[in-house]
């Protein structure tokens, strides 16, 4: 066991709605924006930020992020949505960029990268890498949450574009999460974990529901000796089927204490390899995640002592 391993555990979010809506988590009166992520960062040492898969993130708003949080708080931080080859949404090209969208698609409610000129796309990598330096400055900044798509296959020019990362980012920790089972089947899983080594990113580990083209196994592999990653999806395979204008829905499950410890020797097994370990619970439903995060801290640190599992 790395004795010094550190481990992080908390929420891929501190501003749900229904967390928010449901009362058991914030306490009477912590009702402005400030005064929720002041408490959350009270409770856990670490959140994942999601709203800048949506739209790009702010340097003024990450500097805020900074001041609200303790000094050994850390967010990790989910890439815009267009730089992993999602879509998203028209109304999230920023105004200046709005004529490098190939005018066939000017009016589409959704913009996928190949609508965008090259030199749009670039734009939008050095926006994002700008937007997390307050973060980075302050040694807040944990890793970058690379989320790829169902259709991100392990063909030669998507491995070309993991190899391109680490320019597309420069000084950040990465961190490469794959919705594809095809990337860790029997063929590829060796091909798959070498190239994550030789570019020093490490392979989101996933608690999910099986059975899907999008279903990864839940592996518990080391690929960066300075951090490996957790996230827990939830396990409810009709919910994972949700089709709507919120993914909230999705992640509609609440683990047993006996699913997460499933998890304790598998964490145990991450930190005998990484420096750092980052578990986020992504059931962002009510309290669902921050009950979750709180019993698989207790587990954690009851069942091995050995582990470095920070608290708040």
């Amino acid at each position: 066991m790395a004795k010094n391993a550190t481990v992080r555990i908390g929420t891929a979010s501190w501003t749900d709605p229904t967390l928010v809506k449901s009362g058991r988590f914030y306490p009477p009166g912590t009702s402005s924006a400030e005064a929720r992520l002041r408490y959350y960062a009270s409770q856990f040492p670490i959140v994942e930020v999601d709203a800048s898969y949506y739209y790009l993130p702010r340097q003024e708003q990450a500097g805020v992020w900074v001041d609200r949080t303790p000094p050994d708080f850390i967010f990790n931080v989910k890439a815009f949505s267009l730089l992993t080859g999602h879509p998203t949404r028209r109304k999230a090209i920023p105004e200046d960029l709005e004529d490098e969208i190939d005018p066939k698609h000017r009016e589409a409610q959704r913009v996928y990268p190949g609508h965008l000129s090259s030199g749009a796309v670039d734009e939008l990598w050095h926006r994002f890498h700008e937007a997390l330096l307050p973060l980075d400055s302050a040694g807040k900044l944990g890793a970058v949450l690379m989320q790829y798509p169902e259709w991100f296959t392990p063909k030669h020019a998507n491995r070309e574009e993991l190899r391109s990362l680490r320019e597309r980012l420069p000084g950040y920790q990465l961190c490469v999460e794959f919705r594809n089972r095809t990337w860790l089947d029997s063929s590829d899983r060796d091909r798959t974990l070498k190239l994550l080594a030789e570019q020093g990113l490490p392979l989101v580990c996933v608690d999910m529901p099986q059975g899907f083209r999008s279903s990864m196994p839940p592996l518990a592999e080391v690929t960066a000796p300075e951090l490996a990653v957790v996230r827990f999806h939830g396990r409810d395979r009709e919910a994972w089927q949700h089709k709507g204008p919120t993914a909230t829905p999705r992640f509609r499950y609440l683990y047993k204490e006996s699913e997460l410890r499933e998890w304790v020797p598998k964490v145990e097994h991450l930190a005998e390899g990484a420096s750092d370990v980052h578990i986020l619970m992504n059931n962002c439903y009510r309290d669902y995640a921050t009950t979750n995060a709180r019993q698989l801290t207790d587990l954690l640190s009851s069942e091995d002592p050995s582990l470095v599992v920070r608290q708040s």
